[in-house]
């Protein structure tokens, strides 16, 4: 994860830096490049939020009272092609553009796209590249996870990773808590014949990341929940699950004063939240029991399609 995360970091650190002297975007043009930001890192964003809404569940059955599971799973998050760009024309106003129709976010072709900044104020053109990305077909978000039985089938998880340092530039940490509720046991008699398992389910998790680029102050938030009806049943020893729900993600944006983007920068702190994102998810998946130890695998059909490993060990 570390070196995966660094090398996304280092595309970043190449464009910070590029020149030494840069024009100013003032007044009411900010708002206009924060809406660029915005366009270049939303599909990094948005993958976050995708893979932090899944890997709460491999079986609807939840813990009796005392029951624990402890479990590391790897959500990789499969990048659409929808993603690798986004459109200039005349989405900031007149006041970035470009001959080229569109440009790279952070997950498309590795180009650099020439653009102007026109102050709004002055008429003053400033040339400046729009930096490419680093052409990845997925992003994986690894994470440990723990989970408890309560009273009347209901478990607790709890996601917890403490701060961990990538390099000098780079630091990251997650939290998140969810709970799982059995749904037949309120079904007197018609509860006990259904041969399945039937639970709701939901997760928050926030993901918190801050950068240092070229003496630079960056900070990404993403707040990522979900909430799922899941079904499962067990044969032997395998178990196989489904699940359809909804997810939902927001990131938060700031960098300090003088953020520098190779020719412009801006004269204020860029503060700035980007657009919420809501959308059904439905999954399928395998659990395998080995005694204690649990091996699952699913896939999240979604905007952004999840394929989900974990190994974990499970008492109930």
């Amino acid at each position: 994860m570390k070196k995966y995360l660094f090398t996304l970091l280092a595309s970043f650190i190449g464009f910070s830096s590029y020149s030494q002297t840069a024009q100013s975007i003032l007044g009411q043009d900010i708002k206009q490049g924060e809406k660029l930001l915005e366009a270049y890192f939303t599909p990094m964003a948005e993958s976050f939020g995708a893979g932090l809404n899944n890997g709460w569940y491999n079986t609807a059955k939840s813990h009796s009272l005392g029951g624990f599971d402890l479990t590391f799973t790897l959500n990789t998050v499969i990048i659409p092609n929808a993603a690798e760009s986004f459109k200039i024309g005349n989405e900031f106003g007149g006041v970035f553009a470009s001959d080229e129709p569109e440009a790279s976010t952070i997950f498309g072709s590795k180009d650099v796209t020439l653009m102007t900044y026109k102050n709004s104020s002055t008429g003053i053109e400033t040339s400046f590249d729009m930096p490419g990305g680093f052409k990845t077909p997925v992003m994986p978000l690894p994470m440990l996870q723990a989970g408890i039985g309560l009273m009347k089938n209901t478990a607790i998880d709890i996601r917890y990773m403490p701060m961990l340092n990538v390099g000098n530039n780079f630091n990251v940490n997650l939290f998140g808590i969810g709970f799982k509720h059995d749904l037949l046991q309120w079904i007197p008699v018609v509860g006990d014949a259904i041969p399945m398992s039937l639970s709701f389910q939901g997760g928050y998790t926030s993901l918190n990341t801050e950068l240092k680029i070229s003496e630079q102050e960056v900070s990404l938030n993403t707040k990522a929940t979900t909430i799922n009806l899941v079904a499962s049943k067990r044969l032997l020893m395998v178990t196989g699950y489904a699940g359809i729900g909804y997810n939902s993600s927001t990131t938060s944006f700031s960098a300090d004063a003088d953020f520098e983007l190779s020719g412009i920068k801006f004269e204020e702190k860029v503060q700035m939240d980007f657009e919420s994102k809501n959308n059904l998810r439905a999954n399928v998946g395998l659990r395998l029991n080995i005694t204690l130890v649990t091996i699952q695998a699913d896939y999240t059909f979604s905007e952004y399609p999840t394929a989900t490993l974990g190994l974990g060990v499970s008492l109930r």
